[in-house]
């Protein structure tokens, strides 16, 4: 080697340990990070971006954002609380439920920005839209909401620090300036597991459970839940013979389950009196003998 080749060789060294690195491309994510306008998200980074790779983005003041996938334990709590939610609309029917990669949009007041405003599309693992919400939903040809959500539910992602920031800070900072009345964090490890409640200033105030471990929804009356069954996942059927669930989960299965208890229990109650009046005219009948032989 020549001492040009070598002078070279070693200006490439010294520029590749100053040159700040790229950072590296998520394979499962390629478009990450990509700034796009809101025009070009919908059309091409909505639904479906790659016809080989699973991914789904949010859209947030310009730039893609991933949506990180859960693991099992974060999929098992979030579907079992999707089943409550279910239920109980089955039995309060005053709202809708949007899931499986529905957006919506924020809109966030945002000195910062020229336009004094920012905005974001999230897709939320489940979205509550009560039937008073100004913006309706249900039209078959809806595959975003327009409107803001009343309630969301996140599973925590927590693969990353960045994913539990994104979660427990900046979603919830956004979720409070653009008007989202409840918002719940779930978390099967109980580490970041939150339930907020929208108050005047545009900010959250934790909701906590009473003395008995049981947190109750202001947007939705009668919605409660007990803390220690979000790590249990309960049987809805068991669910449903539980006071603190029998309102609202298959109410008429506890009804039914007390009618057969209240039958079985006259029953038993006519089947004693039976047997005691018996009794009694077997023990007169004795008496009657006594008397009839002395």
């Amino acid at each position: 080697m020549d001492s040009n080749e070598a002078l070279h060789n070693q200006s490439q060294t010294e520029a590749s340990q100053t040159e700040p690195l790229a950072p590296p491309v998520n394979p499962f994510a390629p478009d990450d990070g990509r700034y796009v306008t809101l025009e070009e998200y919908w059309d091409k980074w909505y639904e479906n971006p790659y016809p080989d790779i699973d991914v789904s983005y949010e859209w947030n003041n310009g730039r893609l954002e991933a949506k990180p996938s859960h693991n099992a334990p974060q999929i098992v709590l979030c579907n079992w609380f999707l089943d409550l939610l279910h239920r109980y609309i089955s039995t309060y029917p005053i709202a809708e439920l949007i899931n499986l990669e529905t957006g919506f949009v924020l809109t966030m007041e945002d000195p910062a920005d020229p336009s004094g405003q920012r905005k974001a599309v999230r897709k939320p693992d489940i979205g509550v839209i009560l039937n008073s919400n100004p913006v309706s939903w249900g039209d078959i040809d809806q595959y975003h909401f327009d409107g803001v959500c009343d309630m969301v539910v996140e599973a925590i992602s927590d693969a990353t620090p960045a994913e539990v920031l994104r979660d427990t800070e900046e979603k919830r900072r956004d979720y409070a300036l653009a008007g989202v009345k409840e918002y719940y964090i779930l978390d099967p490890s109980g580490e970041h597991m939150r339930f907020y409640r929208l108050i005047p200033g545009g900010r959250y105030e934790e909701i906590e459970p009473d003395a008995d471990g049981v947190v109750a929804s202001d947007l939705l009356p009668g919605l409660q839940f007990r803390m220690q069954d979000l790590g249990r996942q309960r049987d809805l059927l068991e669910l449903a013979l539980d006071d603190v669930y029998s309102g609202y989960v298959i109410p008429a299965y506890k009804i039914a389950v007390d009618r057969a208890e209240a039958e079985a229990a006259a029953r038993r109650e006519a089947e004693a009196q039976r047997v005691a009046e018996k009794i009694r005219a077997l023990e007169d009948e004795l008496e009657r003998l006594r008397r009839q032989s002395s």
